[in-house]
């Protein structure tokens, strides 16, 4: 930093202090979101769970069981869920995820339900077909939001306006790592456990089939419901990492400055005393 002044050193150290403080404060707001996010996803799973396994129950316990949800059908118009975030500044969560979604579309006639301010940029952008913009603020997509949102792609897909649905979101790994995923929703498929069907020790009512006809939308709301809790808890675990590295580059660029502050005012010192004993 040659011919560089001391105050003007000084300035930049303020500066990189102030936005050390900025980046510190976002780092913690992220880790007190992170844990209501990871709560979230813990309370979530076990909602999933039970439906799963009554959906498995019925399908295996049922030897001529059939439903359009399990059509296997020749697929034309492939619907794509994607859910991203409403803000940067969280390193590579949101171009991660819908860079992986943007390639699993290509070739494919697809529509878009995009979840999330940077999903719904990202795809007008690129011109793709758009199911509703009405989420465009994740954190305002509630449990309730996400149930309506299943009862209307059931509705489509019986109707035959999609022969595919699938979600794309962050699964949530750890504070440290999150990868991007897909997931195909409908149809769905069977398990392979021929051996083991049977009748099932469990009565529904008013039958099995109305039973499972009734519970896929609340299937397919639990999954989107708690991919949406896992992208959440990856985005804030992102962030407070990314945030936290930031703090720390700014620490190293202070230190940098100071030591680089103190050598020009000593060296500024020094002239100063050269030029006294020189005139004396």
């Amino acid at each position: 930093m040659a011919g560089v002044s001391t105050k003007e050193i000084a300035n930049r150290i303020r500066s990189m202090e102030s936005t050390k403080q900025i980046t510190k404060a976002m780092e913690m707001v992220a880790a007190s979101k992170l844990r209501r996010a990871q709560a979230q996803v813990l309370n979530s799973r076990p909602y999933f769970e039970i439906l799963y396994s009554t959906i498995n129950d019925i399908v295996e316990s049922n030897r001529d069981f059939s439903s359009p949800y399990f059509a296997n059908r020749e697929t034309k118009r492939t619907l794509f869920i994607v859910i991203a975030g409403d803000r940067g500044l969280a390193g590579g969560y949101n171009s991660n995820v819908l860079k992986l979604c943007y390639g699993e579309m290509q070739g494919k006639d697809v529509s878009v339900l995009p979840i999330g301010k940077k999903a719904v940029d990202f795809f007008k952008a690129r011109k793709l077909p758009l199911l509703t913009e009405s989420y465009y603020e994740a954190e305002d997509v509630s449990v309730g939001d996400c149930f309506t949102v299943a009862k209307m792609l059931c509705k489509a897909y019986r109707a035959g306006e999609f022969d595919e649905i699938r979600i794309g979101y962050t699964n949530f790994v750890s504070v440290l790592s999150q990868t991007p995923a897909t997931m195909k929703l409908l149809p769905l498929e069977r398990a392979d456990n021929s051996e083991q069907k049977g009748t099932s020790d469990i009565c529904y009512e008013p039958d099995s089939i109305s039973v499972f006809e009734s519970i896929i939308p609340e299937y397919l709301g639990g999954i989107i419901y708690g991919a949406l809790c896992e992208s959440r808890a990856a985005e804030q675990a992102a962030r407070r990492t990314a945030m936290d590295s930031a703090t720390q580059n700014a620490e190293e660029m202070i230190a940098d400055l100071s030591l680089k502050f103190n050598r020009a005012r000593q060296a500024a010192i020094t002239q100063e005393i050269t030029e006294i004993v020189a005139g004396a």
